[in-house]
């Protein structure tokens, strides 16, 4: 009795729904110590409809909310836990997975087109092309950004131009545009009965229809992807009441911006590395930092409706969590994570064997589309076990070149890294990471930081005010050390090799026709003309000589 007595005195409790790329969870802390009392986690399916094609079911997201809300509220009240203590609740989620759907229906137009699809490619392409000298970077002095399939401007386009429904209803001023904290904010707050349409400043900020300097959706850059902007959400800050869900307050705050706060990161010049992406942020409190080396200015936060935004330089990499998935399910080369840690573990070495994930093309610093993964190196000595161990090095290897660009951009040597995310599980990882860097890599001992960000800033919104985000106040995190082992001449070495093997996934993905030097692209276009009556360019050309009746 006097345990449960303890439990029902906890006071205030904030939760926050995680809603990511493989899974959403619902996660409900004390107020007072930061202790997660109790969560619930399901995982979420993609379907890859064409190669490149990454989706997801808004209707299954949304279902996985309720879920995890109902379970992990059952499990408080077996506590002997009063959930009507609830007092906010924080949304954090995949940033750039864009959706569309029906205001009035209240239902989606389309699946949701997840941040890491490639579909708009041939969009981006267009795009840089027609800007002056084909300059990827033509609107970044206002978004922070490159113009990639990255970000949700090309997928809100794409999904206009080839989803009749979503046509139709941009036509006929029915259409509503978010992102994953958009959709879930509006449902949960009562949908098409008076839902809120809103997003934060982080989340709005990975579209590159929004301005960084002023803070809001530029009219210029709507005008450029031809994108109306009555369809997009009002933009409001990290911290501040969006709305109610049954007397319980929401807001919102992006993924990776979330892991920031949570790892209480509120001085210029602080860091953080989320392991599964591989998303290095260096935060720059009050003024945005343009990069020359290939990284993303984004908005870190914006901690109140009357208080000034935070900036950040980030780096992200598509494929680093993914390579695990990828040899367990594409070539059954391990049966669990865990296996992945002990093969490496084993050898001690990739013996001399480099493995580049650039299964979705290259990401920063690089912004390289026509890239793709390679392994090199092999000899006939090579095995499973030393190619585990290359897989577990290119997350290293990438969040190395990232650490160098930030460096190179803001001048700042970190003296450690801060480290957050499911791979950091991975102990012999972490290591590794600290060698390749040649400097400390920190891991909280409470793994939940973005939930726990996401949480902090509800909690410490104005009209909760339930959770301070005073430094003084902040209760100190518990971590472990992972000390550099290698000298930083073995170091150099490995990381050389590694660019080495990166600049031969380049330019791999070509639509030019393919051509020997002798003539066989014109030899192939005029064999399908003249036995298909066709003309064919480019890409077809290539696949034609692979046919058998040529």
């Amino acid at each position: 009795m006097a345990a449960s007595s303890n439990r029902i005195m906890l006071g205030p409790l904030v939760a926050a729904i995680d809603q990511g790329t493989s899974s959403t969870r619902f996660l409900v802390f004390n107020a007072k110590t930061a202790e997660l009392l109790s969560h619930h986690q399901v995982e979420i399916k993609q379907s890859f409809p064409k190669e490149g094609w990454v989706e997801e079911d808004p209707k299954e997201i949304l279902q996985s909310v309720y879920e995890c809300m109902d379970r992990t509220c059952e499990k408080l009240t077996q506590l002997n836990i009063d959930i009507s203590n609830i007092k906010a609740i924080g949304v954090t989620n995949q940033r750039e997975t864009t959706l569309v759907w029906d205001k009035e229906t209240g239902e989606p137009l389309y699946n949701a087109i997840v941040w890491l699809d490639l579909r708009t490619q041939s969009t981006v392409e267009r795009l840089i092309n027609k800007t002056p000298g084909r300059n990827k970077n033509h609107l970044k002095h206002k978004t922070g950004l490159p113009i990639s399939t990255y970000f949700s401007a090309v997928k809100l386009r794409w999904l206009m131009d080839n989803v009749e429904k979503v046509h139709e209803a941009v036509l006929s001023h029915r259409a509503m545009f978010g992102t994953v904290d958009s959709w879930l904010i509006w449902c949960l707050t009562g949908g098409k009965k008076g839902g809120v349409h809103c997003t934060d400043v982080t989340n709005a900020s990975r579209t590159m229809l929004f301005n960084i300097h002023t803070m809001d959706w530029d009219p210029e850059l709507c005008k450029y992807f031809d994108i109306p902007m009555e369809i997009l959400p009002k933009v409001r800050s990290s911290s501040e009441i969006y709305g109610l869900m049954v007397s319980i307050c929401l807001q919102c705050l992006g993924d990776q911006s979330a892991a920031l706060v949570g790892q209480m990161c509120f001085k210029d010049g602080q860091a953080k590395n989320t392991y599964d992406f591989v998303l290095l942020i260096c935060l720059f409190s009050s003024y945005p930092v343009v990069s020359d080396h290939g990284l993303l200015t984004t908005v870190a936060y914006k901690l109140g409706r009357d208080k000034p935004a935070c900036y950040a330089l980030e780096g992200s990499v598509a494929i680093a969590g993914a390579v695990v998935r990828w040899l367990k399910d594409n070539l059954g080369i391990i049966q669990t994570s865990t296996e992945l840690e002990e093969l490496a573990a084993d050898v001690g070495t990739s013996y001399g064997c480099y493995f580049v994930p650039a299964f979705s093309g290259l990401y920063a610093p690089y912004w390289e589309p026509s890239a793709r993964g390679i392994i090199c190196g092999l000899t006939q000595f090579t095995n499973r076990s030393h190619l585990a161990f290359a897989a577990l090095e290119a997350v290293c290897f990438q969040t190395r070149e990232i650490l160098d660009a930030m460096n190179q951009d803001s001048g700042i040597h970190l003296s450690q890294l801060q480290v957050d995310g499911g791979m950091t599980s991975n102990r012999l990882l972490m290591q590794l990471q600290a060698d390749i860097l040649c400097i400390p890599v920190v891991k909280p001992s409470m793994p939940e930081t973005t939930a726990l960000g996401a949480a902090m800033a509800a909690g410490a919104a104005e009209g909760v005010s339930v959770w301070s985000l005073n430094p003084e106040d902040l209760t100190e995190v518990t971590s472990e050390k992972f000390e550099p082992q290698i000298n930083p001449e073995e170091s150099e070495l490995r990381y050389a090799r590694w660019k080495k093997a990166v600049q031969r996934a380049m330019n791999w993905e070509t639509t030019e026709p393919v051509n020997n030097g002798n003539g066989i692209a014109s030899w192939v276009h005029r064999a399908c003309r003249e036995t298909h009556g066709v003309e064919v360019v480019g890409e077809l050309a290539a696949r034609c000589i692979l046919t058998s009746d040529l």
